[in-house]
C-alpha cells in the first residue's frame, strides 16, 4: 500500500504559528474542564463529613485501574441555561466509556457535588445520547446515582421528553443489555425510576433514599409523617420493598458490589476469539498534528498531512484519486483495524460527491468502517456547478451516508459547513461516534456571508418597496448577523449543545479512533439475548 510522504516543514514560522494557535484552543477547552473539576472539589468536607465519596472518587473506584476510559459529553450545558460561568458544564453528568471487571461498558456517575447533580435539559439530552451509544454498541450500563432530579426551573423542557430516558431503559433490558445502578443517595420522584427500571440496584446503608414523594409532599399531599428513612431508605428497600438486590455499608462498599455483579455474568464467554491484526505505528510524529491545520482558516492545507499521522504505516490507498482532488476517498488501517476515509480539501464538487457516494457504497459492500475527517465550506456553487448537477449528485452523497450499515466515525478537524456538515456525517446523519478539535467550527455558514446574505436581501425589500435602506442599519444588521453566526459555531458552543461527543487534543487522535474502532467491532461480534418486556422485579 503507498506510503504517504508528508510536506510539512516543523521548522518553518507558519507550522510554528498554527501549532501555538492550536494550542491555545486545547488550553481553552482543558481550562473549562478544570473548573468544573475545581467546583466539585469545593463540595469535598462536605461529602467526607457526611461519610461519602465524591463522585469521581467513586468513578475511579469503579474502573480498572490503568484501562483507557473515553469520557463523554464532557462540556455538555458549557454556559447554556443557569451556567452563568461554564463550572455547571457536563449537564449534571460524569460519564464515558471504560473497563469494569476487564468488561467494556458505558459508566454514568451523577455529578452530586456540584448543584445536587440536578438535570438540565443539557442533562438530558446527554443522558439521551448516552443511551443510544448503549444501545448501539452493546454496552452494560452502571450508573452511580445520587441526584436532586430534573432542576425545576427548566420542568417545562425536561418533564415530556425524560419519558424517553425512562423507555430506553426499558429497551434496554429487553434487548439484553445490563444495566446496574448503585444508589449512593437521593433519587427521588422521577429519579426513583432510574434505579426501578435498572436490572441490578445496588443502596447504600444510610444514604441511599428512593422515593416518589419525600415526606413533605407527603404530609401535604396525605397527611401522613413519616421519616426520609421509613418512606424510602436502603434498609427498607432491601428488606422490604424488594427494589434492591443488594445492601452496601458505604460508597465504596456499593461500588465493589457493582464491579461484582458485573464480574458475576458471562459477559465476554460468548465473544468469538479476535484474531489481532498486526500494525506498525506511523512514520511521522503526532505531535505533528498541532500544527498540520491552519490557524487561519481560509488558508488551504492537505488532509493526507493528518492521514499520515493516524494510519498504520502511514500507508493508505486513495480511490479515484485523479478523478477529484478535494473530496479524498480511500483504505487505510488504524491499530490493524481496516477503514475507509472521506476527508476534504476543499468544497465538496460534483465530481467529489459521486466520488464519495460510491465509495460508501463499496465501504458498505465490503462491511468496512467509515471515518469522516471535516473541513470543508460546503458544496460547490455556482453556475458550472449547477450544471453539473451538485444537487444531483450531493443527494446522492448524502443518501449514502444516511443509508450505510456500517460503523461511521466522524472527526471535525477544520469547519464544517452548510449541506456539507450533512454530507460528511454530521450530528443530524447519526453517526456511531462524532468527535471535535478545539479549533473547529460548525454553522450553517460563515458569520461574514450571513451577514452579507441579509443585507443584500434586506436592501432587495427595501427595493422592491422603493425605498432606500439606511446604509448604518444594514452595516449594524450586517456586523450583528456575523457576530451572531461566529460565536454559535465555536467548538465549544458546538459540544456544548452536544453537536459532537467532545472535544479532543489533536495529538489523541489515532489513539481515539482506535478505540472506537475496537468498541464497534467487538459490538458486530457480540451476541445478545434479548426478551420481550425486559427484566422486571414481581
Amino acid at each position: 500500500m503507498p506510503i504517504l510522504e508528508s510536506q510539512i516543514n516543523p521548522s518553518d514560522s507558519d507550522f510554528a504559528a498554527n501549532r501555538d494557535a492550536m494550542l491555545a484552543a486545547i488550553d481553552s477547552f482543558r481550562s473549562v474542564e478544570q473548573q468544573v473539576l475545581d467546583k466539585a472539589q469545593q463540595a469535598k468536607a462536605r461529602f467526607e463529613q457526611r461519610g461519602q465519596l465524591l463522585p469521581r472518587e467513586r468513578l475511579g473506584l469503579l474502573l480498572d485501574p490503568g484501562a483507557p476510559f473515553i469520557e463523554l459529553c464532557a462540556l455538555a450545558g458549557y454556559k447554556l441555561h443557569d451556567d452563568k460561568d461554564g463550572t455547571l458544564a457536563g449537564g449534571g453528568l460524569i460519564a464515558g466509556i471504560g473497563y469494569v471487571s476487564a468488561v467494556r461498558c458505558l459508566v454514568i456517575a451523577n455529578n452530586s457535588a456540584i448543584k445536587g447533580g440536578t438535570i438540565s435539559p443539557s442533562g438530558l439530552k446527554k443522558s439521551l445520547r448516552l443511551q443510544q451509544i448503549a444501545a448501539e454498541n452493546k454496552l452494560p450500563i452502571i450508573t452511580l446515582a445520587e441526584s436532586g432530579g430534573a432542576n425545576l426551573s427548566y420542568a417545562a423542557e425536561i418533564f415530556v421528553e425524560g419519558a424517553r430516558a425512562f423507555a430506553n431503559q426499558a429497551r434496554l433490558s429487553a434487548a439484553g443489555i445490563p444495566q446496574i445502578t448503585v444508589v449512593h443517595g437521593s433519587s427521588t420522584a422521577g429519579g426513583a425510576y432510574q434505579p426501578g427500571l435498572s436490572d441490578y440496584v445496588v443502596v447504600v446503608r444510610g444514604k441511599a433514599r428512593m422515593f416518589l414523594a419525600g415526606p413533605p409532599l407527603l404530609k401535604a399531599a396525605t397527611g401522613e409523617i413519616a421519616t426520609e428513612e421509613q418512606l424510602g431508605g436502603a434498609q427498607m428497600h432491601a428488606e422490604v420493598a424488594g427494589t434492591a438486590e443488594y445492601l452496601a455499608e458505604d460508597d465504596a462498599d456499593g461500588v465493589r458490589l457493582a464491579r461484582d455483579i458485573l464480574a458475576s455474568l458471562p459477559w465476554n464467554e460468548r465473544l468469538p476469539q479476535a484474531v489481532a491484526q498486526p500494525w506498525e505505528a506511523p512514520l511521522h510524529d503526532s505531535e505533528e498534528l498541532l500544527g498540520v491545520v491552519p490557524a487561519d482558516p481560509k488558508t488551504p492545507y492537505d488532509v493526507r498531512e493528518i492521514i499520515a499521522r493516524i494510519a498504520d504505516a502511514s500507508t493508505f490507498l486513495p480511490f479515484k484519486n485523479e478523478f477529484d482532488s478535494q473530496t479524498v476517498c480511500g483504505h487505510l488501517s488504524i491499530h490493524g483495524h481496516r477503514c475507509g476515509l472521506i476527508g476534504n480539501n476543499g468544497p465538496i464538487t460534483p465530481q467529489g460527491a459521486a466520488k464519495a457516494a460510491q465509495f460508501i457504497q463499496l465501504c458498505d459492500q465490503s462491511n468496512t468502517p467509515l471515518l469522516f475527517l471535516h473541513n470543508t465550506t460546503g458544496f460547490m456553487v455556482g453556475t458550472e456547478a449547477e450544471r453539473q448537477g451538485v444537487i444531483k449528485h450531493g443527494s446522492k452523497m448524502i443518501q449514502a451516508v444516511a443509508n450505510a450499515r456500517v460503523p461511521k466515525l466522524t472527526l471535525v478537524v477544520g469547519g464544517s459547513y452548510g449541506a456539507g456538515n450533512y454530507a460528511m456525517c454530521g450530528r443530524g446523519l447519526d453517526p456511531r461516534f462524532i468527535f471535535a478539535w478545539p479549533n473547529s467550527r460548525t454553522a450553517v455558514m460563515g458569520g461574514a456571508q450571513a451577514g452579507k446574505v441579509l443585507r443584500i436581501v434586506t436592501e432587495g425589500k427595501h427595493a422592491r418597496d422603493g425605498k432606500t435602506a439606511d446604509p448604518a442599519m444594514l452595516d449594524m444588521l450586517e456586523q450583528a448577523t456575523a457576530q451572531k453566526l461566529d460565536s454559535q459555531s465555536t467548538a465549544l458552543y458546538g459540544t456544548a449543545s452536544l453537536w459532537d461527543d467532545g472535544l479532543i487534543d489533536p495529538r489523541d487522535t489515532r489513539t481515539l479512533f482506535g478505540l472506537l474502532l475496537d468498541i464497534c467491532a467487538e459490538a458486530a461480534a457480540r451476541p445478545l439475548s434479548p426478551n420481550t418486556f425486559g427484566v422486571a422485579r414481581l
